[in-house]
């Protein structure tokens, strides 16, 4: 019976490990070792057995599991056509290939495992099933788009993407539709439960009925393919002897279970990742297989590489603090670089400080030689980009957005395209608010998840420059506000200058110089609605952060940040010295009794009169739990206003100068 994997964390176990080749061969090996540090040459000589290598960031993992393929085909344990080396992305795996032929080695087959899948599909499954291969649906939009639109709502502005991924979600799981429900066990999904698994069944219909697989059915299909037809199973197994998977610690149960198809009781496998950089858990990915592969193969040789060819010993050291809360296998950096300057951790005044403060940081790197392309700002999520790309285009400093520039974003780009069709009437900021609430803008949403959190936030923004436009320029014109957008957020039409990009979308790149802002509490550790992110993988986010950068750091939060700076700041620098983060108040039970008082009397006063002149029922301008909040925070600025639960952006605008006005003649009674 074949060997199962249990999802355990456990400790290296390096008894019985495999022995790397001795006498001759070993010291035919040596043009392929040179320059190999001991941890680096132990694994690669180990080139057959079961091996994990445990790669810290940075510690040239790439370099470790080519020059290991080159020794296994040197050393003639395999033929280079029977290695299969599997990665996540085709750009991962075109430079595995590159840096294999570099050594000599050619016929190993390197690949995605959707790519790996796809082939075997193609090659074998006419020829055992007697069927041709359904084909590749091109997206899942078109298949959502009118199951998105039955939605009641406010669902139905929920966009197709949160829906796909979702399902993705539950694929990777291997999670049927009717298992759907049963099996979230405290996930939260982007609409209700029950719609959900209704959009999840009627899009599965559609799917088949189009006689189509997506993305995720590669795999699944491989897997029935070699369960149902043992003989193309035996094919896939007499051309294939050793496996290779690189960034193990993202496995996901589906690629395990494809994984454990190819190998069967063989013991030829060897995985390489890093369990701090587990960031990508939401997509099913998980560290368990890595951290308990020394028991699904106990002979298996375990190697660590913690030596760092990337950043300096200031940025290590900082990184490593982070390192006690990260779990999994204890792994310190050691960096083989001199010394360099120190990290900057600090607070700014408020965000426009902080936005100035990196353009600033910019100009003086450039002057001082380093190329805009080798800078990045990672922020959490892609809303973030909007005051960057704002600002270095208004400094003329070239940047790339690596997640879409703020207008090809979803929300503001379908709200420009329905505002340049919009023939209603009033000023450019009533038709600028018209289109915005077409595409489901809400003020005092709370989205559930980063992808809506930046849609949202996105569409505030996009009214705020309208009405900002419209101060400067009383024409007003759309035609004249279209290219005012495009001029304040031209990348002036490169594809170099300084990135832009999210924590996830970093991982795997390097820098000179990296900008962390915004490290605030609610933002890393992210906290959306009613969903907050798990703090473990957050952590891991700032880690792989933190050690993309060569040189330079900068780590910077707003002192006025409405939820204070990140737990994390006081992990990373525990010696600065730093006041202790505002006192959040702790929500109140909302059946709790709540006494009343004078300035919560006056509130209500005012929001009957309020509520009588703009024709709307008394809630519709603040419920009673906002009143009482109001009461007893007593808030002196409309920052401090926007902290209360319920007062949203728009509300603010339209009420905050009323409430502030009555908070300051309550105090001077």
């Amino acid at each position: 019976m074949r060997r199962r994997w249990r999802l355990v964390r456990c400790a290296p176990m390096l008894e019985d490990a495999v022995a790397p080749p001795r006498g001759p061969v070993a010291a035919g090996l040596e043009p392929i070792l040179a320059g190999l540090n001991p941890a680096q040459r132990e694994a690669a000589t180990a080139v057959t057995g079961p091996v994990a290598i445990l790669a810290g960031a940075g510690t040239g993992k790439t370099t470790t599991i080519t020059h290991r393929i080159a020794c296994q085909v040197a050393a003639r344990a395999f033929e280079a056509s029977q290695v299969l080396a599997v990665t996540f992305t085709d750009k991962a795996a075109g430079e595995l290939r590159s840096r294999l032929q570099a050594l000599g080695v050619e016929g190993v087959e390197a690949r995605t495992f959707h790519s790996a899948a796809l082939s075997q599909l193609a090659r074998l499954w006419e020829r055992h099933t007697g069927s041709p291969v359904p084909q590749i649906l091109d997206a899942k939009a078109p298949l959502l788009g009118s199951l998105a639109d039955a939605l009641p709502p406010p669902h139905r502005f929920v966009p197709r993407r949160e829906l796909a991924t979702e399902i993705e979600w539950a694929k990777v799981r291997m999670i049927t539709p009717d298992r759907y429900l049963a099996a979230l066990d405290g996930h939260q999904p982007p609409i209700p439960p029950e719609l959900m698994a209704r959009v999840y069944a009627g899009y599965e219909r559609r799917k088949g009925a189009m006689r189509r697989f997506d993305f995720e059915d590669m795999l699944g299909l491989a897997v029935r393919m070699f369960d149902e037809h043992p003989a193309a199973l035996a094919q896939v197994r007499a051309r294939f002897r050793a496996f290779t998977v690189d960034e193990f610690q993202d496995v996901s149960p589906l690629q395990v279970e494809l994984l454990d198809r190819w190998l069967g009781d063989g013991q030829d496998l060897c995985v390489v990742g890093d369990d701090y950089q587990t960031i990508y858990t939401f997509a099913g990915a998980t560290p368990s297989y890595l951290l308990g592969f020394a028991e699904r193969f106990p002979r298996a040789r375990v190697i660590g590489l913690e030596t760092n060819y990337r950043s300096t010993p200031q940025v290590l050291a900082l990184a490593n603090r982070l390192v006690p809360r990260l779990g999994g296998f204890p792994k310190t950096l050691v960096a083989t670089h001199g010394s360099g300057p120190e990290p900057v951790v600090r607070s700014v005044p408020d965000e426009a400080t902080e936005v100035a403060s990196v353009v600033d940081q910019v100009r003086r790197l450039r002057s001082q030689g380093v190329l805009p392309e080798e800078m990045a700002v990672i922020y959490r999520i892609n809303a973030r980009s909007e005051r960057f790309e704002e600002a270095f285009a208004a400094a003329g400093i070239p940047y790339q957005v690596r997640d879409g520039t703020y207008l090809s974003r979803p929300g503001p780009r379908a709200a420009l395209q329905r505002l340049r069709r919009d023939t209603g009437p009033g000023p450019l900021t009533a038709m600028v608010e018209r289109v915005t609430a077409a595409v489901g803008f809400d003020p005092d949403a709370e989205p559930d998840s980063p992808e809506e959190a930046t849609r949202q936030a996105d569409l505030a923004r996009l009214r705020s420059l309208a009405e900002a436009f419209q101060a400067e320029d009383q024409s007003g014109s759309v035609t004249d506000f279209d290219a005012e957008l495009r001029r304040r957020f031209s990348d002036q039409g490169r594809a170099r200058g300084v990135h832009l990009l999210t924590f996830h979308r970093a991982k795997g790149l390097e820098f000179d110089a990296v900008f962390l802002p915004r490290l605030c509490d609610g933002e890393l550790p992210f906290r959306a609605g009613r969903r907050a992110s798990d703090v473990v993988e957050e952590r891991r986010l700032l880690y792989v952060g933190i050690t993309r950068a060569r040189r330079w750091l900068f780590v910077s939060w707003p002192a006025d940040a409405r939820g204070g700076r990140s737990p994390f700041v006081d992990e990373l620098a525990p010696d600065l010295g730093l006041a202790a983060r505002p006192v959040i108040a702790a929500r109140r039970d909302p059946a709790a009794p709540r006494a009343g008082g004078p300035l919560f009397d006056e509130l209500r006063r005012w929001r009957r009169e309020r509520a009588g002149q703009d024709g709307v029922p008394a809630y519709v301008v603040f419920a009673d739990a906002t009143l009482h909040e109001i009461a007893e925070r007593k808030p002196a600025t409309l920052h401090q206003l926007l902290s209360v639960r319920g007062v949203g952006s728009q509300k603010l605008q339209r009420y905050g100068a009323d409430v502030l006005a009555l908070v300051r003649e309550s105090a001077g009674r």
